[in-house]
């Protein structure tokens, strides 16, 4: 027996060649066009001068004690909050029954209602922000309040959700809900004990987009806002008077907390074998 045939053999080293060069140097320059602007703005919120100039003459942390102190910024990212939970709340709700039902059911239109429900997310925000007002002013004769703002962002929020349920759903075998009711359960308490629990991370990390996103959103909140205002319109207002550090200072936040959040809700998918990224 020769052993000399029975030891695997070392694979080759792949060369680099101007192609594999030229798709790095490709990539690397799409991250920078990307994210070079957000680290700019964070590093422009520890500037030690008011006006934005580069390079920075020095650092300090006195617009994040400013940001504190703002009554205005905090009043705003109370509401931003209170709509965001609201919004995912009621789209997770929403949204898990729709995947559900699209999954397991069949009924007519059921196209159109897959279609339907991705649209929002499609459409340019402001084609919608138009819509919503139109039908919230004219049609029903509603003041812009919180409950239009909410409104407004449950139509994009459902979308995240039902995609993030719906994607999972496929992943489940039919055959535990047919062992089930062999079993003798109802499709209320198969549901309750087998399937709940295998699409719950899903839908958790669906109302964590769906918060993100609409703590995010501006331009649908634009035209349905009233005398509230949230972050992402104080900060637009203050911005037609100039680009201060302390403007950059709350920038940095929102990056950090999207961020976190993102990371958080991408792991939970990946524990229920999905992924973002």
């Amino acid at each position: 027996m020769n052993l000399a045939n029975e030891l695997p053999l070392p694979r080759p080293r792949r060369r680099r060649g101007p192609r594999n060069s030229g798709l790095t140097a490709a990539a690397v320059a799409v991250y920078l066009f990307l994210y070079l602007p957000l680290v700019v703005v964070v590093l422009y919120s520890f500037s030690a001068t008011k006006v934005n100039a580069w390079p920075i003459e020095g650092y300090t942390l006195d617009w994040y004690r400013e940001l504190l102190q703002d009554g205005d910024i905090w009043e705003s990212l109370r509401f931003s909050v209170f709509v965001g939970l609201c919004a995912s709340g009621v789209a997770v709700v929403l949204g898990a029954m729709t995947a559900y039902a699209l999954d397991r059911f069949r009924f007519r239109g059921k196209t159109v209602v897959r279609f339907a429900v991705g649209l929002p997310i499609v459409l340019p925000g402001i084609v919608t922000g138009v819509a919503l007002l139109t039908f919230f002013s004219s049609t029903l004769g509603w003041q812009l309040s919180a409950r239009t703002i909410v409104i407004g962002h449950v139509t994009f929020c459902i979308t995240l959700v039902v995609n993030s349920v719906a994607a999972r759903l496929s992943q489940l075998p039919r055959s535990l809900d047919e062992a089930s009711a062999d079993l003798g359960a109802t499709p209320w308490r198969t549901f309750r004990r087998v399937t709940f629990p295998l699409v719950r991370p899903s839908i958790f990390a669906g109302a964590i987009l769906a918060f993100t996103l609409s703590f995010d959103e501006i331009i649908v909140t634009f035209f349905l806002t009233g005398r509230e205002k949230t972050l992402p319109l104080l900060i637009w207002g203050r911005l037609r008077r100039g680009i201060s550090p302390e403007i950059n200072a709350v920038a940095t936040v929102i990056i950090l907390v999207s961020l976190v959040l993102v990371v958080v809700a991408n792991r939970v998918l990946r524990r229920s074998g999905q992924s973002l990224f």
